[in-house]
C-alpha cells in the first residue's frame, strides 16, 4: 500500500510509483500507433467512402463508463471489506489476550503461549492469502510440537484456531476458567473463525470472469477504433486526444483488476506484512515484553508491503 505524504497538486501529476501508468504504458503506445495509422491512412480510406463518426462512440463510451464504474465499485468494496476484516483481527486478538491476562493474572507464561498462537494465526493467515511459505514465521513463534501439527494440516489457520480452543479447554478442565468465562472467550474465538472465513471468501471468489472479460474486450475494442472516429475532426491532434481518452478507460480497467485481489503484493494492495507486524508488537507489549520488533515503515517509494 502506498503511504504517501500530502503533495502539491502539480507534483502529484508526475507521480509514477503507485499509479497504473507503468502497467498500461505499452497498451497506450499501441493506441498511439493506431492513431498514427489513422492519420496517415485518412485520405485513403476517405476516398473509399469509409467514415466513422463520433456518435456511436459517444453512446458506447457512456455505457463503458457505467460498467467500469460498477466494476471498480465492486473491486473497491472487496478491498474495503478485506481491510475491515484485518482491522477486526487486531481488535479481536487484543480482546482475547486482555481476557486471558485478566482472568489468569498470575500465569504470565500461559499468556505468552496464547499470545504466540494469536500472532502465529495472523502470520499464517497472511501467508495463506498470499500463497507464500509460512514456515519461517511459524518456527520463530511456536514450539516444534505445535509446528508439526500445523505443517501436517490442510488448513493451518483452522488448526491454530483448534489449538487455541484446546488451550482454553484445558484451562476450563483444570477449573481455572468457569463455564461462563469460557463461553465469553470462546465468542471471540468464533469471531476469529468468521474473519478467517471472510478472508477466504474474498480470496477464493473472484469477480465473475465473463463479466470482467466483456468489459475488458469492449474497452480495448473502443480504444482501438477511436482514432478512426476522431481523425476527421482532429487530424494531427488525434494521437494526443485518443491517448488521453484511452488512458482514462484502460487505467480504470487495470485498477479494477489490481483491487480485485486486495491480499496481493501490488503497490495498492493491503500491507499485510505491516499489519502482522503491528499485531505482534501490540500483543507482545501487552505481555510486558521488551525485545519488540521494529515498527514497519514505508520504504523509499512510500510503500508498505
Amino acid at each position: 500500500m502506498i503511504v504517501r505524504p500530502q503533495q502539491h497538486w502539480f507534483r502529484r501529476l508526475f507521480v509514477w510509483h503507485g499509479s497504473v501508468l507503468s502497467k498500461i504504458l505499452f497498451r497506450l503506445s499501441l493506441n498511439v500507433a493506431m492513431s498514427i495509422v489513422a492519420v496517415l491512412c485518412f485520405q485513403w480510406y476517405e476516398h473509399l467512402g469509409v467514415k466513422l463518426t463520433l456518435a456511436p462512440f459517444s453512446l458506447l463510451g457512456v455505457a463503458i463508463a457505467i460498467f467500469l464504474g460498477f466494476r471498480n465499485s465492486v473491486s473497491y468494496a472487496r478491498f474495503t471489506e478485506a481491510r475491515l476484516l484485518w482491522g477486526s483481527l487486531l481488535i479481536v486478538e487484543r480482546s482475547l489476550l486482555r481476557q486471558i491476562k485478566s482472568l489468569l493474572p498470575q500465569q504470565d507464561q500461559a499468556a505468552r503461549e496464547f499470545a504466540a498462537l494469536l500472532i502465529a494465526f495472523s502470520y499464517c493467515l497472511k501467508h495463506q492469502l498470499r500463497g507464500t511459505d509460512s514456515s519461517a514465521d511459524l518456527q520463530r513463534l511456536l514450539p516444534n510440537v505445535d509446528l508439526r501439527a500445523i505443517e501436517n494440516s490442510m488448513s493451518p489457520c483452522n488448526r491454530l484456531l483448534l489449538m487455541m480452543g484446546q488451550w482454553l479447554g484445558e484451562k476450563r478442565q483444570s477449573a481455572q476458567l468457569s463455564d461462563m468465562l469460557f463461553h465469553s472467550i470462546d465468542q471471540n474465538l468464533n469471531r476469529l473463525s468468521e474473519i478467517l472465513g471472510g478472508c477466504e471468501r474474498i480470496a477464493n471468489t473472484p469477480i465473475p470472469f465473463a463479466y470482467s472479460l466483456i468489459v475488458h474486450r469492449t474497452v480495448y475494442l473502443f480504444c482501438t477504433l477511436l482514432p478512426f472516429a476522431l481523425v476527421p475532426d482532429l487530424h494531427y491532434m488525434t494521437p494526443l486526444v485518443s491517448v488521453f481518452i484511452s488512458y482514462t478507460f484502460i487505467s480504470l480497467d487495470s485498477l479494477a483488476e489490481e483491487l480485485e485481489d486486495p491480499f496481493g503484493t501490488a503497490a495498492n494492495d493491503l500491507p499485510l506484512n505491516a499489519m502482522c507486524n503491528a499485531i505482534e508488537i501490540n500483543l507482545r507489549e501487552m505481555n510486558d515484553e521488551t525485545d519488540l520488533p521494529a515498527a514497519a515503515q514505508p520504504d523509499s517509494r512510500y510503500q508498505l508491503s
